[in-house]
């Protein structure tokens, strides 16, 4: 038995007592009387344990006890020694070897399988299968998953941020989230123009108790102003608007901006001067950034949006606030998209002292005091209706600006001595109507009839004018200055030297968008030339042509040789044709009423199988009609009989062409 204990303990690399090891040794050799007898006589005392036989045992004939006869006989296979009246005859040494073997400190672990047959009745049932299984190991944290999402957002990945959010983090490990779980989301929803499940994930946000926080509301009116949708989106600002009032939520200063964004984007400028005054009246301040949303409120009146824009330019001036490139480059873009609205009103407004008047101050310069926005009397001045009744400042400048030519901008002096009209291009800086904002005497111009976006930027000194005062604020100009810049300046070899100068001096790399713009003010001034001189340009710069370079190319081309050309150039290029193009040479070929160039583009359109798009198909109509008041059975003349061909022709084509498919469709919308 105490051998194959031991056996099983050397096999299995466990630990064995000292005299344990010593009977093993002793009953491993061979059992013969000189292997027995290690030495005739000696004890065998020194080799026992004292606590393997606590009573004294019995010495046999040859030297060795009964017990170490038997471990003996044992390694031979007797198995008869173990019945031996000297073994039986002491019960008391039953168990007694328990005691050595009860120092091991490592046992062998049983097998899944015998513990599933020791076990059979936990077998999980049919009903715990169902049970989603978790993971194993630690769990993740809200925050975790928060920095998941953010990730996958950032990376443009929304959908599987909305997933990792509702599949792992709701229904795998049943975490409770936390209020900036949602606002990530939010924030991912807003900017991906998906309005309504941005309000989805709000609701569920208060259904389950949490409090929302700015970063949500931020992220809330965010999602209004980014939707495609503006009415939609109007409508749940304005609902969360009422909702934060009904509360009596106090709002930061970074949501009053999204709330004002909002506005700017989906409403008008009037709902962003109260959101405005209700912010002043909390305390919080007014920043560059409040009146960067302030300006994009005036790009969405197309009729007074310029005049507009200059009124909040000077009020932000008066305010003590410089501008920063942000707000220079909204100021372009509303001298490029805006009118300037009744001259004459604009004139007494931006010209004349009105707000000192209304605040009977003796002194202008208390007036313009830094820090202090006036917003009742700008509020007035953005919002007046041109009256020729209401006061002699209308008839005052009609009379001034009487006999001048309806494009000079003509110096005033402070002593009121009038000059002759002054030529622009001769003298070396020109009127900046921003030098009258800044409270300068000898900048005070009168201004007379605006026509297009170059006589606006002539309003604030010019492209170089322009540029003077970005670099006096310590500005410089990038590559979405010099592109608005390109969209606004007259167009010719001069405008394109100067913004070529100019991105060189401050190191602005310019790209193929930049260049497109230049073509395309270029191609609308009928100069197709000059569209084409930009081109080499471009190859000097190894910059490739891309469809919009051809699409403002085509803008040019009044001639059925040219457009020909055109497509020309396009195949040569490995590009196909879009419904733009087309669009673009129909309109030119329509405005000269060339049915013979028409019926090309068409027969073009048809080989090439581009579907024609509304705007196409009205462009076609007014092209098929018949002059007003024209009889076609009185007289008749060859203008007429080309008329006829091409209504022919073109309902022909109207059957033969395919229809716009709904991707085709949404393509166009986006661009």
């Amino acid at each position: 038995m105490l051998t194959s204990v031991a056996c099983s303990c050397a096999r299995s690399g466990r630990k064995i007592s000292a005299p344990v090891a010593k009977y093993y040794t002793l009953a491993t050799v061979k059992a013969s009387p000189k292997t027995l007898t290690l030495t005739r006589g000696q004890d065998l005392s020194e080799h026992r344990s004292c606590r393997l036989f606590t009573p004294t045992p019995r010495r046999l004939s040859t030297g060795l006890t009964s017990r170490s006869v038997s471990l003996s006989a044992c390694s031979r296979g007797d198995a008869d020694l173990l019945d031996t009246p000297s073994v039986a005859a002491n019960p008391k040494d039953f168990g007694s070897l328990s005691t050595d073997m009860s120092s091991r400190r490592s046992f062998r672990k049983s097998s899944p399988g015998i513990r599933d047959l020791r076990h059979p009745e936990d077998d999980p049932g049919e009903e715990h299968l169902d049970e989603p299984r978790r993971r194993p190991g630690r769990r993740n944290t809200p925050y975790w998953y928060f920095l998941q999402c953010k990730r996958l957002i950032k990376e443009k990945k929304l959908q599987e941020a909305l997933d990792v959010f509702s599949r792992d983090m709701l229904q795998g490990e049943r975490l409770q989230p936390e209020e900036f779980n949602y606002s990530v989301l939010i924030g991912g929803c807003g900017r991906a123009g998906q309005l309504k499940m941005a309000f989805k994930l709000y609701n569920d946000m208060k259904k389950r108790g949490l409090e929302p926080t700015d970063a949500t509301y931020t992220a809330l009116f965010n999602a209004c102003a980014e939707s495609p949708f503006r009415q939609g989106g109007l409508q749940y600002a304005l609902k969360l608007e009422q909702e934060l009032r009904r509360k009596n939520y106090p709002l930061s200063t970074i949501t009053y901006h999204a709330l004002l964004k909002t506005h700017a984007f989906t409403n008008h400028l009037q709902a962003c001067i109260h959101t405005l005054r209700e912010m002043l009246q909390k305390g919080h301040p007014v920043t560059q950034e409040t009146f960067h949303y302030l300006l994009m409120g005036c790009l969405k009146d197309k009729e007074t949006g310029f005049r507009m824009a200059l009124q909040v330019w000077r009020q932000m001036l008066r305010s003590g606030i410089l501008p920063d490139s942000k707000n220079y480059n909204l100021l372009l873009r509303t001298a490029r998209d805006c009118e300037i609205g009744d001259l004459a009103l604009a004139a007494g407004v931006l010209l004349g002292n009105d707000c000192e008047r209304q605040k009977g101050s003796q002194d202008a310069s208390e007036s313009r005091s830094k820090g202090v926005i006036d917003i009742d009397v700008l509020e007035r001045q953005l919002f007046l209706q041109p009256d020729p009744h209401s006061d002699g400042r209308r008839s005052e400048v009609e009379s001034n600006s009487r006999g001048q030519h309806s494009t000079d901008l003509i110096p005033v002096r402070q002593n009121g001595d009038i000059p002759p009209p002054v030529d622009l291009v001769a003298v070396s800086t020109a009127p900046n109507l921003l030098d009258v904002f800044e409270g300068k005497r000898s900048a005070v111009i009168s201004l007379c009839a605006v026509d297009g976006p170059s006589d606006r930027l002539a309003l604030i000194g010019g492209a170089k004018g322009f540029l003077e005062k970005m670099a006096a604020n310590g500005l410089s100009p990038d590559l979405r200055t010099l592109t608005l810049l390109a969209d606004t300046m007259e167009p010719g070899y001069e405008s394109l030297q100067l913004l070529l100068k100019v991105a060189k001096e401050h190191r602005v790399k310019l790209d193929v968008p930049f260049f497109n713009s230049v073509i395309r003010r270029a191609a609308r001034a009928s100069d197709l030339e000059g569209a084409k001189a930009v081109l080499s340009v471009m190859r000097q710069r190894n910059l490739n042509v891309d469809i919009q370079t051809f699409g403002c190319l085509a803008l040019a081309c009044e001639r059925q040789k040219d457009g020909l050309q055109l497509l020309k150039d396009i195949e040569e290029a490995g590009l196909r044709p879009n419904v733009h193009i087309f669009s673009a040479l129909i309109g030119r070929a329509t405005r000269r009423l060339d049915y013979v160039y028409l019926k090309t583009i068409l027969k073009s359109m048809k080989d090439k199988g581009v579907a024609p798009n509304e705007v196409i198909i009205t462009q076609l109509e007014f092209a098929a009609q018949y002059p007003p008041n024209y009889n076609q059975y009185k007289s008749r003349s060859n203008y007429l009989v080309h008329i006829d061909g091409f209504r022919g022709y073109y309902q022909q084509w109207l059957r033969d062409m395919p229809a716009q498919s709904a991707e085709e469709e949404r393509v166009e919308l986006k661009a």
